[in-house]
């Protein structure tokens, strides 16, 4: 009888940690699907920036219509989901809507051709504390971050804002470079060519939700 009690007792054990072990693994998947919750769609990026000329500061827009998504990830959140992605931008697919069609030729000669390794700028995207946003953005063969701010249009599309001071990637040449070149048209009503270093830029992500 004691053997008997003996092993009901040892067997009502090994199905109480079986049934918990069962559970525990029963919740994995769960936790993972929830940690993937959203993923970057990575041909829905547009990149713009605005330029300023003048010492009245007038903006100049344009776009890069070209953004090569290298490295993503999913993450619980969206911001999760955009901490670590790496991308590339071709300088040659800048686009500033110029109906002369000459703008844009003179920015990827005067400007950008005056840097170091310009055929692409890159950069990764990061957040800390899960809230604050940044992008470390590399350029005439130096790297500098950006602070970014950002608003939830939706629970899948965010809009980033930064701006680029390029005195931090030691490109006031190329700013100098440019400004001769649109001697002319940098010229404002005080009579003075000015070029501004200053560029705000600006991201728009699409993100998707599984």
């Amino acid at each position: 009888m004691k053997k008997l009690t003996t092993l009901a007792l040892g067997l009502i054990l090994l199905f109480t940690f079986s049934c918990k072990e069962a559970k525990k693994e029963d919740k994995q998947p769960i936790e993972t699907a929830a940690e993937a919750a959203f993923e970057l769609i990575k041909d829905s990026t547009k990149v713009s920036f605005t330029a300023y000329k003048t010492t009245e500061k007038l903006p100049v827009g344009g776009q890069f219509t070209t953004i090569n998504i290298t490295e993503s990830n999913a993450g619980a959140t969206a911001l999760d989901a955009m901490d670590g992605t790496t991308f590339t931008i071709p300088v040659s697919s800048l686009f500033t809507n110029d109906a002369t069609g000459t703008r844009d030729p003179k920015i990827i000669e005067f400007f950008f051709g005056v840097m170091k390794n310009t055929t692409l700028i890159s950069g990764i995207f990061k957040v800390v504390d899960g809230e604050k946003c940044s992008i470390d953005i590399t350029l005439n063969g130096e790297t500098a971050n950006i602070p970014l701010t950002y608003e939830k249009t939706s629970d899948e599309v965010y809009t980033f804002n930064g701006v680029m001071n390029l005195e931090n990637w030691d490109a006031l040449d190329a700013v100098s470079a440019i400004n001769k070149a649109c001697e002319a048209l940098h010229t404002g009503k005080d009579g003075v060519s000015k070029t501004w270093s200053e560029v705000a830029v600006q991201a728009k992500v699409l993100l998707q939700k599984n």
